[in-house]
């Protein structure tokens, strides 16, 4: 849906688009192609959209300026490897996918991931960029107001994408930080989670929504997010500070309101078990899922390192033991907010 909505800004800065599905997009290329209408979108795309199958990527990609990622986190290893042949020394791969890595040392970046998927003798000259930050795609695709961060660890790469991207509605913002700026965009998915099991356990208890719920537990998880991201961010050699910008705060705040990760973390809440929870989804991806486990192999690897303290993550711990064990929701408020050496 974000890659589809991403047409938008650039169909209205005056470029001709090429959209190609994965294997798993056919019925809405059939749709798209046949009446213009998107169906997950619920709007019809701009003419300026030229939409191919997975099986014709190498003929959309043949002569284009700029190739934009925007598969789930579980397909980054697949679609880097197709697009891979056709880097160009000069022309922008920037990606719209939010998600962490475990390589089996560290965590990577997901620029990091599509670097490594290049050609070893233009790795060098290319720079993979990506967007982070509050984005709906529903929103952005009906010009609704948008502002995201734009990282890349190239100046000249974040120039030429701002100005491709770039639309009175569509702001970008641009950072060389991308450990930073990826951390936070990858761990609100998991983050959001949480906020949103006060939520649940408000509704559990037979309340409505109102000025009294749970919005004291909410603001306390949401704090304690923000603080366990500046960690991570900084653990990894990123800037702590980026956790309170767009890919942070303005991603936590979006994620949680409006997006799909809230909706499971308030089935959790309301004491649903984790299974019921996946399924009450009705097949909705689930970044949180993947990103906390790799943060389960991640959190002791660093601590052994000196980058974490132990017990500096009681937040992002439970969170875990939550989604990926069927641990009940109990959150533990009296570890947040521990001063860390």
């Amino acid at each position: 849906m974000m890659g589809s909505a991403l047409t938008m800004p650039l169909v209205d800065a005056g470029h001709e688009v090429r959209l190609v599905g994965s294997p798993l997009d056919d019925a809405i290329v059939a749709s798209v192609a046949a009446t213009r209408f998107h169906p997950k979108l619920g709007l019809p795309l701009d003419q300026g959209v030229i939409v191919y199958r997975h099986e014709d990527l190498d003929e959309a990609l043949a002569d284009v300026d700029a190739i934009a990622l925007g598969v789930s986190c579980a397909g980054i290893g697949w679609a880097s490897a197709r697009i891979a042949r056709h880097a160009r020394p000069g022309r922008p791969i920037v990606m719209i996918t939010k998600g962490l890595v475990w390589s089996g040392e560290t965590l990577l970046t997901l620029p990091d991931v599509v670097r490594t998927a290049l050609p070893a003798e233009l790795a060098p000259s290319i720079f993979p960029a990506a967007i982070a930050g509050p984005c709906i795609a529903g929103e952005l695709a009906r010009r609704i107001p948008t502002c995201v961060a734009l990282t890349s660890a190239d100046r000249p790469t974040l120039d030429a994408l701002r100005a491709l991207f770039s639309t009175s509605y569509y702001h970008l913002f641009p950072s060389t930080d991308v450990v930073g700026v990826e951390v936070c965009a990858a761990l609100k998915n998991a983050y959001a989670m949480g906020i949103a099991f006060a939520t649940g356990m408000h509704e559990q208890q037979g309340g409505q929504p109102g000025s009294v719920a749970m919005h004291n537990v909410e603001s306390a998880v949401f704090a304690q997010s923000v603080v366990e991201m500046s960690r991570v961010a900084g653990a990894l050699g990123g800037d702590p500070t980026s956790a309170q910008g767009l890919a942070g705060v303005g991603d936590l705040d979006v994620t949680t309101n409006g997006g799909r990760t809230g909706r499971f973390g308030r089935w959790l809440g309301m004491g649903l078990s984790r299974d019921e929870a996946i399924a009450k989804m009705e097949g909705a991806t689930l970044e949180c899922l993947e990103i906390l486990a790799s943060m389960r192999h991640a959190i002791p690897a660093l601590g052994s390192q000196g980058k974490l303290r132990p017990g500096s993550l009681p937040l992002l711990e439970h969170l875990a033991a939550v989604a990926l064990d069927g641990a009940p929701v109990a959150l533990p408020l009296g570890a947040f907010f521990e001063q860390a050496p």
